[in-house]
């Protein structure tokens, strides 16, 4: 996966009706800075509002996902998600002169199609992954849908749908690091079933669907004439049905389209947590309705895991990103004064270290013989240390750093820590590192109980 947010080089525009409202609509799509994500703006309402494209901001799944802020609507999104999120952008404003995006030919394949041609720019922002830890699981017994993300290195997905259907009965279709996005995902048509047009149109959907833009099925036995009725509340032409039950106007791209296409839906949607996800998505009989509440599972996760108050995910199974022989090569200390064992996670603004607390440790001949507690300044060096390997990781590797401690504020002890205890440190910047000074929050936690925490002010220093 790439590590860097990327956006477009051009705007790019295109126009078509919306699937639902039937209105013609013009949708462009603009560079924006790093760490802007994707937001809406309706060009055609007064102050031009934004709406973060966001799955908190949905308000709607019937026949397409619809995001809303105020009185203001964004409709049948997840195409337009879909695209941006296959090709790899990160970063872009998406201008409406409407309330819906153009439905088009049914796929996301000219969405993607414009969207390369405007070209991809890598900013120097690093990428923020929402990494899958734990199983999560979503289920409607209702409608039979189930969505389980799993832990993975990678994004995949795999999609089963089922239908009481002659015609659409079970499918299956897959994405991973493989899958070539634009030809094997992107031209898959949305579907509908005859037998649901009518009571669509009456519910004041699909006014702008034709035979154009979806793939129609019949799987129930209807006289041509009342298929040609159908066919003129939608204002077409008379088309017959072929052999497979499927109206004769298209072809289809791949014989399981239709759950491709589900699992473009899948894409489209989960984009809406705001965060690239590493993890697999197990799907079945997924709907924007069960995609969009599977989303706001993984986002309450996904905020749950950035919350400076929750301790992080620990398994000691998992080979650390550095281990002690390593810290030593970072860190000028050595026995009895080294006091990180392990690094087992960093990001582009925070890292996550282990102290293991044994009776073995010197501190505790001393303190105290009847009742060992490890001292709350040998916690806060910890911390401190663990936060020196942060610093000393974002210099240049052709030099021999040192950090050395200017403040520490807002010092609170909220557990004490004893023999078997392990400590898992939390330390995040408080703002970029300036004029050679970082400052940094920390958490020490044992379990999921936060021992100590506070704030650290620190200088480097390249040693002579």
């Amino acid at each position: 996966m790439s590590t860097k947010q990327n956006t477009i080089k051009k705007e790019v525009t295109i126009s078509g009706k919306g699937l639902h409202t039937g209105v013609e609509v013009m949708i462009t799509f603009k560079p924006a800075p790093e760490n802007f994500g994707f937001k809406f703006k309706r060009v055609d309402l007064a102050n031009q509002p934004l709406i973060d494209a966001s799955v908190s901001k949905v308000r709607g799944t019937s026949r397409g996902t619809v995001l809303k802020e105020g009185e203001v609507v964004i409709s049948t999104i997840e195409h337009v998600m879909a695209a941006l999120v296959g090709i790899g952008i990160d970063n872009v404003l998406i201008e409406l002169n409407g309330s819906e995006a153009p439905i088009l030919d049914g796929s996301a394949a000219p969405y993607a199609k414009i969207l390369s041609e405007a070209g991809i720019v890598v900013q120097n922002a690093e990428r923020e992954y929402f990494e899958i830890k734990r199983k999560i699981v979503y289920r409607n017994p209702e409608t039979g849908s189930e969505l389980i993300a799993y832990p993975d290195d990678d994004f995949s997905v795999d999609v089963m749908i089922s239908y009481n259907s002659a015609v659409l009965a079970n499918q299956y279709a897959s994405f991973n690091a493989q899958t070539n996005f634009v030809e094997e995902i992107a031209p898959c048509r949305t579907f509908v079933f005859v037998r649901e047009l009518e009571m669509l149109l009456k519910n004041n959907l699909v006014k702008g669907g034709d035979v154009d833009n979806a793939i129609v099925i019949m799987d129930q036995p209807m006289l041509i004439e009342e298929l040609n009725r159908i066919a003129d509340l939608f204002n077409q032409k008379h088309i017959e049905v072929n052999k497979i039950g499927i109206l004769n106007n298209i072809t289809l791209h791949f014989d399981n389209e239709c759950a491709r296409h589900k699992l473009l839906d899948v894409i489209g949607d989960l984009a809406l947590i705001g965060k690239r996800i590493k993890g697999r998505i197990v799907a079945k009989r997924p709907g924007h309705g069960s995609n969009t509440e599977f989303a706001k599972m993984l986002q309450k996760e996904y905020l749950k895991g950035i919350s400076e108050n929750t301790a992080p995910e620990y398994d000691p199974n998992k080979t650390p990103l550095y281990d002690v022989n390593q810290i030593k090569k970072m860190l000028p200390h050595r026995n009895p004064f080294l006091l990180l064992d392990k690094v087992i996670e960093k990001g582009s603004d925070y890292i996550i270290g282990v102290k293991n607390v044994t009776m073995n440790e010197p501190f505790f001949v001393g303190h105290f013989p009847s009742e060992p507690i490890m001292p709350g300044v040998l916690i806060l060096e910890a911390m401190a240390q663990c936060g020196g390997v942060f610093v000393i990781s974002t210099q240049p590797p052709d030099g021999d750093y040192s950090t050395y401690f200017m403040t520490m504020d807002s010092i609170k002890f909220r557990r004490k820590v004893v023999p078997g205890d392990t400590l898992v440190f939390k330390l995040k910047l408080l703002g970029p590192i300036r004029r050679g000074i970082a400052n940094m929050r920390a958490i020490a936690f044992v379990g999921d109980t936060v021992a100590c925490e506070g704030e650290f002010m620190a200088i480097i220093s390249k040693n002579k």
